[in-house]
């Protein structure tokens, strides 16, 4: 039976377009601020630690809260899920415009911020994961994916650029202003449509009788399928190292650059651009129908080519180049996932099976987010300056001076990342896992004991 709200409100595709806009209005004025302020954590250390003790306060609240979250998301009604976090996350941007509007904002500040808004952020990802499940068809999953690398890639494309013009006209606190109007338009959009809730399965639900089983729940399921937990610990390993060269990529660019800003928009909006193209294939086109090989090749490709020219590369033009190759193949590689996990898991344990996805994925986030900022300012910044240890060996391909050291961790990511993918592809029950494990809507997923 239809819930009430689904008579008069949009439904299907239509309703995902609606929500989608929200989120990009949202995430773009997101964007401008986070833009905004690390060009004011730069002006006040001139350092890449701060940035990484910044993402690690971020995302260790985000990878410990998201397997509560995702049991709760199974519980919750998920329109009201997204909207919690979406009001978590603005909450965090009125505090700091607080701060900084009373003259009290310190760098400390942030950290605390960004805690509050990464445990708010753990709900965003499994509830609307799980609604487009149930909001569209299978078939339809990619495009979908496609959209939403649009709406994140495109905000990175506006946001930048818009932040650096207003920045120096309404400044800072404008930027927040305008980040904390953008809000109501994500929360606007959700309560103008239909979001289904999935039909309970009781044998999918048997034992799950209180939250400590619900949370373990999408561990066990994941466990059991053994082709899903290696694509999960390939990512993990994976993720080491990508997050390592983009936790320093502002602060290099910065160094590189003299600090110029634009600079710094140039590429990030470059880098945009080749998401929103990636999103726009992607969207028309539906992705490749070996979703696995999808994967690996785009990661390959991000790899060695875009990691590679970021690293190696002292202008605009280089890092532009890097940037727009690795997030065009980054964004197929994400939505051939995306739609291989939601056609195999039943929509009715994706929020706790999602959950458990993201926490083993993301597992080492946090982690390798702390130690890229020490292992730049303390070891490959010294060792890449005028008669530093790692200069005779890297100087004539990656340059010496500020930024050096993060470039050379760039160049050493994206040769990881290459023969990381190549190995674990190398794997049949990896490669064969689309015939390995059966569609949801083919066959019920059994309750793993």
């Amino acid at each position: 039976m239809k819930e009430k709200d689904s008579i008069h409100k949009p439904t299907g595709m239509r309703a995902f377009m609606i929500v989608w806009f929200g989120r990009l209005i949202s995430i773009i004025g997101s964007v401008m601020t986070g833009f905004a302020l690390m060009i004011w954590i730069w002006a006040q250390t001139g350092e890449a630690t701060p940035f990484a003790i910044f993402g690690f306060c971020y995302f260790a609240p985000l990878l410990i809260s998201t397997p509560l979250a995702g049991a709760l998301v199974d519980r919750w009604n998920r329109k009201f899920s997204m909207m919690l976090g979406d009001l978590g996350a603005g909450a965090s941007t009125v505090a700091i415009f607080i701060l900084m509007t009373t003259g009290n904002l310190q760098i400390w500040h942030l950290y605390i911020t960004g805690m509050f808004g990464g445990f708010f952020a753990a709900f965003q990802f499994p509830a609307f994961t799980a609604s487009i499940s149930l909001m569209l068809s299978k078939e339809d999953y990619a495009r979908a994916s496609g959209l939403m690398s649009i709406a994140d890639t495109g905000s990175n494309l506006a946001g930048p650029i818009l932040a650096a013009m207003l920045i120096g006209i309404i400044g800072i606190k404008g930027i927040m202003i305008i980040d904390i109007i953008t809000f109501s338009a994500a929360v606007g959009t959700l309560l103008m449509v239909h979001i289904p809730q999935p039909e309970k399965n009781p044998d999918i639900g048997k034992g799950l009788k209180n939250i400590w089983s619900e949370i373990t729940y999408g561990f066990k399921y994941i466990y059991a399928r053994k082709s899903l937990l290696g694509i999960l610990l390939f990512f993990l390993i994976i993720n080491i190292f990508f997050t390592m060269g983009n936790t320093i990529r502002t602060p290099m660019i910065l160094a590189r650059s003299g600090g110029n800003e634009m600079v710094l928009a140039g590429v990030q909006m470059i880098a945009a651009v080749g998401g929103v193209a990636g999103g726009a294939l992607l969207a028309t086109w539906g992705g490749p129908k070996k979703r696995i090989r999808g994967i690996f090749l785009c990661i390959a490709i991000s790899s060695i080519i875009g990691g590679s020219l970021m690293g190696i590369g002292r202008d605009l033009i280089f890092w532009g180049l890097g940037s727009f190759i690795f997030s065009f193949f980054m964004v197929i590689s994400g939505g051939c996932s995306q739609s291989f996990w939601q056609s195999k898991v039943e929509p009715s344990v994706q929020g706790k099976v999602f959950a458990a996805r993201r926490f083993i994925a993301h597992l080492a986030i946090p982690m390798a987010t702390l130690i890229s900022g020490p292992l730049s300012d303390k070891v490959f910044e010294p060792g890449m300056t005028e008669g530093g240890t790692l200069t005779p060996i890297f100087g004539d391909l990656i340059g010496t001076g500020a930024g050096a050291g993060m470039a050379l961790i760039f160049f050493f990511t994206g040769i990881i990342g290459l023969l990381i993918s190549i190995v674990v592809y190398g794997s049949t029950r990896i490669r064969e896992a689309e015939e390995i494990l059966p569609d949801h809507d083919s066959v019920g997923a059994p309750t793993p004991s």
